[in-house]
């Protein structure tokens, strides 16, 4: 009698489950899932009904489904079950443009979207299914008429979970001033057109992705401000990205700047399965922090991340493109970067480019922590590179090969006002006659158990021009090296070499003529023997 209650109880259960579940199962509204019949004017009954009700589950189960844009209503769930495939139609007529009430710089590039939705709330789409937006139809660099797969504009509560996205026009996702947005356990490719980014955070407030796989060809996973509002209050955790440009980037657009970011435990690596439009086949950079038009980066957190075949392992740039994000807006002032900590990183394979932190004149990038580092360098570059002039480029688009291949095969770090540099390694897998660091009008700069590797007959090591208060303490020389440090420029002072292993050092140190004659003090350093 039990066994039959439990089973009674049981059925009843699952008949109200399924009976819920499918009150608005896109089949019972006249979808075809052949993947040639358009659909979108029954998915967005289904949709309109749920929303009507109060809000509910629209059901997407197995098959092919070919729609044009549908549009969101708040507390409204779309669920595509296993073996479901969302299909993105290749006539542009079925995206119809609309303009967006949050005015942004956005606005000079798509106005329509696959899956789309403005000031709403309580939003999901979810499932084991695939959205694919068939971008290749779409393959022109012109931004009119490419739609985004996602867009959703001012909304809040926004859960993206579990799904596949492939094959959009433009920008895979992109979330513009929403509050409380998650996004966990996503599959991205995006590798069929032009500006292929994975994820666009755009001025949104209290983000949450993880455990989320990105392979795109332009940026992975990119925090933008495109307007006058900050993306604030955001982790990325868990994630594995390749990009045949930036991994992981903050910028271009920085009009609102970026607070309270943290990244962690991720994986990054040069596109295994494409070719590049944009970039470089092995992709151009790792993390990749910015602010060029206005706005303040403040309180960046990034630990535990593994680089693998990408150029530039890190890249922080503050610079001056000033650009407004609406037409009739002002020119916004320069912009601020500040306390960035960078830590527990491991980066294989990176080019001869060499990484850069670079500020302005008179505008410097200030409290940035980097340590715990491990990186090898392809190397080879030649000691004429060593005394290369670098230029200023303050109004230039911001990427790590804005410079060229830089005087350090590891960092060249110009403009900055204390930088702490802690438990780094570097390397290069052949012979590089570079200096390993170069510091030019750095103030409060620490240098603290560095290892890095040189030549007997290139320049010094560490390179400091017109570098204030520096401490340089624990460090030691990989193999023999020529000479440990070279001092230039009179702005020069207040630099203490203290207590490192230099024993296998030619040189201690050398200076040019127009460094002031005490600007070095010595103590407590093993000195190679004579």
């Amino acid at each position: 009698m039990r066994s039959f209650v439990v089973s009674l109880l049981c059925l009843l259960y699952s008949f109200h489950a399924t009976s819920a579940f499918s009150a608005y199962d896109v089949l019972q509204y006249g979808a075809g899932a052949d993947g040639t019949t358009l659909c979108t004017a029954a998915f967005q009954k289904a949709i309109d009904d749920a929303a009507a009700h109060g809000g509910g589950t629209v059901f997407v189960p197995a098959g092919r489904y070919l729609t044009g844009t549908l549009w969101m209503k708040s507390h409204v769930t779309l669920e595509l079950d296993a073996g479901a495939t969302l299909l993105g139609s290749p006539n542009p007529n079925d995206y119809p443009e609309r303009l967006p009430g949050i005015r942004s710089y956005t606005d000079h590039y798509v106005r329509q979207a696959l899956i789309a939705g403005e000031d709403l709330e309580r939003i999901a789409i979810r499932g084991r299914g695939t959205i694919d937006g068939q971008g290749a139809a779409f393959h022109w660099k012109e931004y009119e008429n490419r739609p985004y797969l996602i867009r959703f504009v001012g909304c809040r509560d926004v859960l993206v979970e579990g799904i596949t996205l492939q094959n959009s026009a433009m920008w895979m996702e992109h979330y513009l001033a929403c509050d409380r947005v998650t996004i966990r356990g996503v599959r991205v490719f995006n590798h069929v057109s032009y500006n292929n980014d994975g994820l666009d955070i755009d001025g949104c407030r209290d983000v949450c992705i993880s455990e989320c796989m990105f392979d795109s060809d332009d940026d992975a996973l990119c925090l933008k401000s495109t307007l006058d509002r900050a993306c604030e209050n955001v982790t990325i955790s868990n994630c594995v990205l390749s990009s045949h440009c930036n991994a992981v980037k903050m910028g271009t657009e920085s009009n609102g700047g970026f607070k309270n970011i943290t990244i962690t435990n991720c994986a990054i690596s040069s596109p295994r399965y494409s070719k590049p439009t944009y970039g470089r086949e092995t992709g151009i950079g790792g993390i990749a922090l910015e602010i060029v038009d206005g706005g303040t980066l403040d309180g960046v957190n990034v630990s535990n991340v593994s680089i693998d075949g990408v150029a530039v392992p890190i890249f922080l740039r503050l610079g001056n493109r000033a650009r407004p994000f609406t037409p009739d807006g002002p020119k916004p002032a320069l912009g601020s970067f500040r306390n960035v900590n960078i830590h527990n990183v491991i980066a294989r394979g990176a080019s001869p480019i060499g990484c850069s932190i670079t500020g302005l004149p008179e505008h410097c990038i200030e409290g940035v922590s980097l340590s715990n580092f491990q990186f090898t360098f392809a190397g080879g570059g030649g000691a004429d590179l060593a005394a290369a002039d670098v230029p200023e480029h303050p109004e230039k688009y911001p990427e790590s090969t804005m410079f060229g291949t830089l005087p350090a095969y590891g960092f060249y770090c110009r403009h900055v006002r204390g930088l702490r540099m802690d438990d780094v390694r570097l390397q290069t897998a052949e012979p590089d006659e570079r200096h390993a660091i170069v510091c030019d009008d750095v103030s409060d700069l620490t240098i603290s158990g560095l290892e890095a590797c040189g030549t007997s007959s290139g320049p010094a090591l560490i390179r400091l021009t017109d570098t204030a208060t520096a401490l340089i303490t624990g460090c030691r020389p990989i193999g023999p090296i020529g000479t440990m440090l070279r001092l230039e420029g009179q702005a020069t002072r207040q630099i203490t070499l203290l207590g490192n292993d230099l024993g296998g050092v030619g040189c201690v140190s050398d200076a040019a003529e127009d460094v002031p004659k005490h600007a070095l003090f010595q103590t407590a350093n093993r000195l190679p023997e004579k």
